[in-house]
């Protein structure tokens, strides 16, 4: 049975609207008809050919543009290809949308449609549809290059590779179970292919040994800046991220829930938190809010635990919760101590300290108001930030689902080794459980429950 052709569809696939040019891209068996309903006549594979743009109803000129023609399966898709790249005016793209319209068989395209027909034709595997996504969303340099290594098939071809040599482990395996009787069958089948196993699962061991910086890196290093009441953490955010990010106030309370800011520190992506005054209080809303001050500083990497500097030489209670501290299970992460509003007390040193904590391993002294000390911490924050991301170059998984998925590997082909009645045939079972981990990392088996996941978030045209 020949399955049903697909709708042709469409879609502006470059930048926002007004542009100075704008991208509509035609994917489908009737991209080639649309096209020419359009610009007059097909061009020539893959050269650009400038085209009166036209309606197919009124023979009304909509614009002069550039026509291409991609046709399948050298294509982005797979699939017949067509892109008209016109004048960037709302009005031009509103008329060429309403010519394809009034096409038979031609409907607007779907978020990630151009990305899952890809994958589907066999274009993309799905860790690069996955880096192509990081891609679209990186924030950094470092972001950046990850996600076009992946795309490139940094994790792909590994998987793959790994598991073509997992069928060819299971089939020595298969072979001793099936053929064990005939003589010119080698009796040591077996032991050869849990020795060629055991060497897979060693490399596949290394690369889950990266302490998850690859997933890191696309969340960004988080700094989450903690510490009393009105001791100047908005404005400490305000001056980082240089804007009104975060409600300053002279009025304790003021902040009641955790604020993020983004930043690009020096090429690596960094997530600012600010949150709310740490102390004693019997207001509800204030106390959920210092219970979310706690947890979001014990999971950050970096925290910025700011005093006010008059209150200095004194005591640095980060460990006490009833004290106004983090508590004994938020301290984890190191610590810096920031001693603000050093314009209001420039001669005041900070010195015999009790810090009550072995984490705090810099101090600074700072005016978030007037920016004095700013330029310093921002260069410490970057430096902190490429030390914790230096090892990412070499990262090789990107995404929890990598990572589970290499893990459900190593758990197979640790079992695989177990002795027992029936060793051969739990054997050969456990390598195809591998294998088939390794298929549905890279889509070719059992993806259907998560590509909807993953494709949701590809903007229209891609």
């Amino acid at each position: 049975m020949v399955p049903a052709p697909r709708d042709t569809i469409y879609a502006l696939s470059s930048g926002r609207l007004p542009a100075a040019i704008a991208v509509v891209r035609i994917s489908g068996t009737r991209a080639g008809d649309a096209l020419k309903a359009l610009a007059g006549r097909v061009p020539e594979p893959r050269k650009a050919m400038l085209a009166r743009i036209r309606h197919p109803q009124s023979n009304e000129l909509i614009d002069e543009a550039l026509a291409l023609w991609f046709p399948g399966p050298k294509s982005e898709t797979g699939e017949d290809t067509a892109e008209l790249q016109l004048h960037g005016g709302r009005a031009v793209v509103a008329a060429t949308f309403d010519a394809l319209a009034s096409l038979g068989g031609l409907r607007p395209a779907e978020p990630g449609e151009f990305t899952r027909r890809a994958f589907e034709n066999g274009q993309l595997d799905l860790t690069r549809v996955e880096g192509l996504a990081d891609l679209i969303h990186a924030d950094s340099e470092a972001q950046r290059r990850q996600a076009v290594r992946q795309m490139r098939g940094l994790l792909g071809d590994r998987a793959e590779a790994w598991r073509q040599r997992l069928i060819g482990i299971l089939a020595l395996v298969e072979a001793q179970i099936d053929f064990s009787d005939e003589g010119d069958v080698p009796q040591d089948l077996l032991s050869r292919a849990l020795a060629e196993a055991k060497m897979l699962r060693s490399e596949v061991a290394s690369v889950l040994a990266d302490s998850g910086r690859g997933e890191r890196l696309r969340d960004g290093f988080v700094v989450a800046i903690a510490g009393p009441p009105n001791a100047g953490k908005s404005s400490l955010l305000n001056r980082l991220a240089r804007r009104e990010a975060a409600i300053v106030s002279p009025y304790e309370g003021t902040t009641r829930d955790v604020i993020e800011v983004h930043l690009d520190l020096d090429g690596y992506p960094v997530v600012l938190l600010d949150t709310a005054g740490i102390r004693d209080s019997d207001d509800p809303v204030e106390q959920e809010g210092i219970r979310r001050a706690r947890a979001r500083a014990a999971e950050a990497d970096l925290v910025l635990w700011i005093e006010d500097v008059r209150s200095l030489p004194g005591e640095v209670n980060l460990g006490q919760p009833g004290q106004g501290g983090l508590g004994e299970s938020a301290v984890a992460p190191t610590c810096w101590l920031i001693s603000n509003k050093a314009d209001l007390a420039p001669s005041c040193k900070i010195n015999n300290l009790d810090f009550r904590s072995s984490n705090i391993e810099h101090v600074f002294t700072v005016s978030a108001l007037v920016g004095s000390g700013i330029p310093e911490l921002i260069q410490a924050l970057g430096q902190s930030a490429a030390a914790f991301f230096s090892q990412t170059e070499n990262a090789v998984v990107t995404r929890t689902r990598h990572r589970v998925l290499l893990q459900e590997v190593v758990a197979a082909l640790d079992r695989a080794e177990r002795p027992g009645v029936s060793a051969d045939e739990l054997t050969a079972e456990d390598f195809r459980l591998a294998a088939r981990a390794l298929g549905r990392l890279t889509g070719r088996v059992d993806v259907e429950d998560i590509l909807d996941v993953i494709f949701r978030d590809f903007c229209i045209g891609k």
